[in-house]
């Protein structure tokens, strides 16, 4: 990770044209800050990183598809055909392309940096403003809504109501989400691993001791 961050630094030093004043420009800064910053991101993210691991064609494979295509996606244990553009993310699909629509990943930054479009990829929480639909098939895609019910909830969600650990709401599925992905493959995690596994969410209302709280409670409720 050092020597990553150091890479990342690096990147931020831009050679002075023989035309362009010695020493730091404004530009030069800016510029500099922009690779730093997309850098940062990739590293420090992990939804963003699982989204990036997304099984691709082999390079060998890989074709130009234009158009539109049918795919089938697994969604909450029931199979949907859609039909999308091969750009269409996986988000998008469920939102807008599904009947009836999936509205629990929400539409936030769409840029990979905020979680409230989390989902989970067998298993695995990513982003899927990040995530191609065409790259989700054949893969099981659960969302919030097929965690639980209100009237069956799963522990997180019971947890998340009981500890109040909520307030616009729009941060909530995301959150959700990935502490369920959390507690299936961890089931009795520290609040640093609480912590660390929700660092891709952010919650703009600042109800992180809350969060945090209801995913120690829903661990506990779950033995």
């Amino acid at each position: 990770m050092t020597e990553a961050r150091d890479k990342g630094l690096r990147a931020t030093t831009v050679q002075a044209s023989p035309t362009e004043p010695q020493g730091l420009s404004r530009r030069r800064f800016l510029k500099g800050v922009g690779v730093a910053g997309v850098g940062a991101i990739a590293l420090e993210n992990p939804l963003a990183k699982a989204a990036e691991n997304v099984p691709a064609a082999a390079a060998g494979d890989q074709k130009v598809v234009s158009g539109t295509l049918e795919i089938l996606l697994d969604v909450n244990g029931q199979t949907h055909k859609v039909t999308v553009e091969p750009r269409t993310t996986l988000l998008n699909a469920l939102r807008n392309q599904l009947e009836p629509a999936v509205t629990g990943p929400k539409l936030v930054c769409d840029m990979g940096t905020c979680g409230a479009c989390t989902v989970m990829l067998d298993g695995r929480p990513v982003y899927g403003c990040l995530t191609l639909a065409v790259d989700a098939v054949g893969r099981k895609i659960t969302t919030t809504e097929g965690l639980g019910t209100p009237d069956k909830m799963n522990a997180v969600q019971a947890a998340f109501c009981e500890k109040d650990a909520m307030m616009c709401g729009f941060c909530t599925p995301g959150f959700v989400t990935s502490v369920s992905a959390l507690l299936t493959r961890n089931a009795n995690p520290t609040v640093d691993e609480v912590k660390e596994a929700c660092k891709g969410n952010f919650c703009r209302c600042g109800t992180y001791p809350h969060i945090f709280e209801a995913a120690l409670a829903a661990a506990k409720a779950s033995k």
